[in-house]
């Protein structure tokens, strides 16, 4: 039951979005569409006492509680960014404002940006390490823990892949290509 309930929140977080990005700008009724945006944290909140429900009721953890903790995670530490690229992009195609800015691909600024997506990935997998946690405290049944577990470990590993990822944007920056560089800094580069 809990995978059809994750199922239904994703499509609910796209439909919600999608319904206040229409009204926002299709609309024009920007403070109604902010509204309906406002709602889509009410999804997770929704998804979240479902499990806990769940799990209260006698249910086993199984996969799909563990799935329901990293995507609540998710959705927590993404879902911000994703609303502010969503609302980017439909302010451009509908509402007349200039294109959204992409993220940077070279250099200390790349680096900087994979920094800070990683630290949208500490709070999604923080968050998901301890709601996993107090699921275990929870249900208080130690041979029954073993999917939280797994979640928990998934959440450390996702993290650790992130921050390698990260990491290697710093150690091994990308250069620019010669013809993306400035004109005047082409200038002043010795030819030899």
């Amino acid at each position: 039951m809990i995978v059809y309930l994750i199922i239904a929140a994703e499509i609910a977080f796209w439909v919600v979005l999608a319904a206040g990005l229409a009204v926002r700008y299709g609309l024009r009724r920007p403070r109604v569409g902010g509204a309906l945006l406002l709602c889509v944290p009410l999804i997770d909140v929704l998804l979240l006492t479902a499990t806990v429900l769940d799990l209260r009721g006698g249910a086993e953890p199984a996969m799909s509680h563990a799935l329901a903790v990293l995507y609540l995670g998710f959705t927590v530490g993404y879902g911000h960014y994703l609303i502010h690229w969503a609302d980017g992009w439909a302010a451009h195609r509908w509402g007349g404002a200039p294109r959204p800015a992409k993220p940077p691909r070279y250099g200390w600024a790349r680096a900087r940006h994979e920094w800070w997506l990683w630290r949208m990935t500490l709070v999604g997998m923080g968050l998901s390490l301890v709601v996993a946690q107090l699921m275990l405290w929870l249900i208080d049944r130690p041979a029954a823990a073993e999917p939280l577990r797994g979640a928990q470990w998934a959440a450390v590993r996702i993290l650790g892949i992130h921050g390698i990822i990260a990491l290697s944007y710093t150690i091994w920056r990308k250069n620019p290509p010669v013809s993306a560089a400035p004109a005047a800094e082409r200038r002043e580069t010795p030819v030899g």
